[in-house]
This record gives C-alpha cells, structure tokens and sequence, in this order.
C-alpha cells in the first residue's frame, strides 16, 4: 500500500467519525446498558444457570437423543436461556445492542456505495434495509 495524503486525509475522517460516534447517544445508551445488566445480581446468577446448563447440554450433545437425558437437558438449557434472555435488563441491553449495529451498519453502507454499489457488505442483520450483501453481476439480486 502507497501512503499519500488521500490515505491520512481518510485516516483523520476515520478518527473524526470514531470521535463522533463514541460520543453520540447511540453508543452511550449502549454503554449503559451494557453496565446496568452485567452489574444485576439477578442477571449474574441467571447467566451463570445458563452457563452450567450449557456445560452440561454440551456434554451429552455429541450424542444427540440417544444420549441418557438428553432432552432433559435440551429443555433445561432452552428454559434458562429464556429467563436471561427476558430479563428487562437483558432486554434493555439488547435493544441497544441492535440500534447500535444498525448505525454501523449504515456508516458500512454508505462507505461501501461511495466506494462501488457492487462492494458487498454483510450487515449483521437480516433486518437491515440498504440492500446490504447485494452487489455484484448477478441479476435480481
């Protein structure tokens, strides 16, 4: 790669929108979340059931349902990654978690279709709109 002055002129934008970013609402609602599930007691002691449970699930997996137990404990990995994951503060955490990645991957978007419409870009989700991951030669597509 050839350093020109294009390259830190991108470089310092790339600083500027790292600045921009960090400080917007987005990523801070973001960082707040994050800190209000992980410091729940509650949450704590649910990600740890879920934790063990998949332990154990894993150990009998390989076996698939012919393994003692097996849809026991299927369903009790299944039930307790369902009572973390409908913890109001997981669900807080969540949601932030999403609008943050839907503003990266807008910024990837739009990166990419200033660069070249046929630049693919996986957006992470299948609920992005802006025609990410599709580019290219092939038609309908």
């Amino acid at each position: 790669m050839i350093y020109n002055e294009q390259l830190f002129a991108i470089e310092n934008q790339m600083d500027n929108l790292y600045e921009v970013l960090i400080k917007s609402a987005t990523f801070q609602n973001y960082l707040k979340q994050k800190s209000l599930m992980y410091e729940d007691k509650k949450v704590r002691e649910l990600r740890a059931d879920f934790i063990a449970k998949k332990e154990d699930f894993e150990t009998v997996a390989a076996y698939g349902k012919y393994a003692p137990d097996y849809r026991e404990k299927q369903l009790a990995l299944r039930k307790a990654k369902r009572a973390l994951d409908l913890h109001p503060k997981v669900a807080e955490f969540r949601l932030a978690e999403t609008d943050l990645q839907s503003v990266l991957d807008t910024i990837g978007s739009k990166v990419a279709s200033t660069v070249s419409e046929g630049v693919k870009v996986d957006a992470g989700t299948p609920f992005f709109e802006n025609n990410l991951g599709k580019g290219g030669n092939c038609d309908g597509g």
